[in-house]
């Protein structure tokens, strides 16, 4: 069990920040850390006239936003378990989700209230607003709408001189206790809720705390989804617990929007996923580098590192140019862009996990990092591979520790599925460790493909590297009838329409089959490349769907 008192350090936190600025919206208001303790305190009034019990579940379902940090916080502060939905689920799933988690209360923005059927969703009390914190529900009872009317009365009738530090004191919450339920849908299909424990959350912000550096009065911008384990854990709850200003930019984070938002808040450290950089690498940076006279004068020692660190100058300035390090998580990093960016000696690191470890599972920092892994296994977790030879022989990784789930809420059967008799928790992805424990994953093992002759084959390896090539935007690696493997091809329509190169589509796709042929294990052979002309359907975090995509619908 993790010493420090999850509760407690937010507890803290907002005792000694208490003048200093803790949450704003992009281009919004600016709340302090006793405003939004202040705020907090308002919802705990409102819990206790609605008659919420601590254990009971409260869910979220809207956009990034400094109120929707607010709720969530009130809520775990309150000793209730808070149910945050993807904002990009659909009404339908959202509403499974309050319905299988008991939900008794939900707060959602407006505009997803709409797509909501209330007596479908069969626990709830009540629904309230994210935008302006009132009831929402159609036909509330005459309990949530007087409790509703009178909450500013109760609050300034507790508080008269308003709400000081001295009057901040939260109830006490066990680590043991569960203070999170987090559905994921996964690669897979039907979403679980996992159910996280205020400990593993304590596991995850302590290593970050102990581990990566950022300062009282800093800044950061929040651009992953918030009700996503990786996004909640270290671009929300981790800031929070060191007084740091986070700004939270609750739009879908296009590229222009991005940069002109990362130069504005100008951030000390940076959350992200690989798939940002990626196409950064793909669409800004390789052209660069691969036309003459650059790609000549990179060849050259000396030159070489004149021009890598002018590069590097121009990426880090494009994120604001204050940042200490950018981690990534969420998905591995293509080895050709990680080689480039170790190159230029940018400050990045990738880090490794999953939900059902709230999220974290391995980091390193930038400057001891080894290549090509997803960081060394956290002193708080176990790992192992299950294989005859760990160091070489790829088998599916296998952890258990502080952070990992108490299961899956009201499914026994899908928890034993994947925590065994001994504790381990089989991740479903494949690697290799070494002797410090750096843990390198080669795929998914319900992806793996067996070759003719019996070959494991990873097809996320070969997607990577079909994902560098000329006019490819992504794509997902299947295997025929026959055992050979063809692709299907998402185009990157911008690039293809800059260079003019739309009727001979085809004959660049041929160009490339060969190429990635040409650097393939022979049995790992394309045989044909589709041209799919639709985005790829994806998970929250961004994994393509494989299961919804088959060569037998061509």
């Amino acid at each position: 069990m993790i010493q420090q008192n999850f509760i407690k350090l937010y507890e803290n936190s907002f005792i000694e920040n208490w003048d200093l600025p803790c949450l704003s919206d992009y281009e919004g208001e600016i709340y302090t850390y006793g405003e939004v303790a202040g705020m907090m305190a308002k919802q705990h009034i409102l819990f206790k006239e609605l008659g919420i019990k601590r254990g009971d579940k409260i869910a979220l379902f809207g956009k990034n936003s400094a109120n929707w940090c607010v709720s969530f916080l009130a809520t775990m502060t309150y000793g209730a378990i808070v149910v945050p939905i993807l904002s990009d689920f659909k009404s339908d799933d959202a509403m499974n989700i309050i319905n299988h988690s008991d939900a008794v209360l939900l707060f959602t923005d407006n505009s997803y209230f709409e797509g909501l059927e209330e007596r479908k969703m069969v626990h709830l009390i009540s629904t309230f607003s994210l935008d302006e914190f009132k009831v929402s529900a159609k036909k509330p009872s005459k309990k949530v709408q007087d409790a509703n009317d009178k909450l500013d009365g109760l609050f300034a009738e507790k508080y008269p001189e308003g709400f000081k530090v001295e009057d901040l004191k939260f109830p006490e919450v066990d680590n043991k206790d569960i203070v999170e339920i987090n559905y994921t849908s996964g690669t897979t299909g039907f979403s679980k809720g996992v159910m996280l424990s205020a400990n593993s959350l304590a596991g995850n912000v302590k290593f970050a705390r102990e581990s990566i550096e950022l300062n009282r009065g800093e800044k950061m911008l929040a651009v992953l989804p918030l009700a996503h384990c990786y996004g909640c854990a270290f671009d929300f709850l981790f800031p929070l617990t060191k007084g740091v200003h986070l700004t939270i930019l609750g739009k879908i984070p296009a590229t222009p929007l991005l940069l002109k938002a990362f130069a504005d808040v100008q951030p000390h450290l940076i959350m992200f996923i690989p798939l940002f950089f990626e196409k950064l690498y793909k669409k800004k940076l390789l052209p660069a580098i691969s036309k003459a006279p650059m790609s000549i004068l990179l060849k050259i020692p000396g030159i070489n590192s004149i021009l890598y660190g002018v590069f590097r100058k121009k990426v880090m300035e494009s994120f604001g140019g204050r940042f200490r390090e950018a981690v990534l998580g969420g998905a591995p990093l293509s080895v050709e862009v990680e080689k480039f960016f170790k190159k230029i000696k940018f400050p990045f690191t990738i880090g490794y996990g999953m939900t059902e470890c709230g999220p974290l599972i391995s980091y390193d920092g930038w400057k001891t990092s080894r290549p090509g892994s997803s960081g060394i296994i956290l002193e708080v977790m176990e790992l192992k591979i299950d294989s005859s030879d760990p160091f070489n022989e790829v088998g599916e990784i296998l952890v258990k520790g502080e952070n990992l789930m108490d299961g899956y809420y009201k499914n026994e059967e899908a928890t034993k599925a994947v925590i065994d008799d001994d504790g381990w928790f089989h991740t479903g992805d494949l690697g290799v460790t070494d002797e410090k424990g750096y843990i390198y994953i080669k795929g998914r093992s319900k992806s793996m493909l067996l070759g003719p002759s019996g070959q494991n084959i990873y097809p996320e390896e070969i997607e990577a590297r079909l994902n560098n090539l000329p006019y490819i935007s992504e794509t997902v690696v299947l295997m025929n009838s026959s055992y050979k493997l063809e692709a299907l091809v998402n185009v990157d329509l911008d690039a293809v329409k800059a260079d003019g190169v739309s009727d001979l589509l085809t004959e660049k796709m041929e160009e490339n089959r060969k190429a990635i042929n040409s650097e393939l294990k022979g049995y790992e052979a394309i045989l044909k490349l589709h041209i799919h002309e639709e985005e790829f359907v994806k998970t929250p975090k961004r994994s393509i769907k494989r299961f919804m995509y088959s060569l037998d619908k061509l």
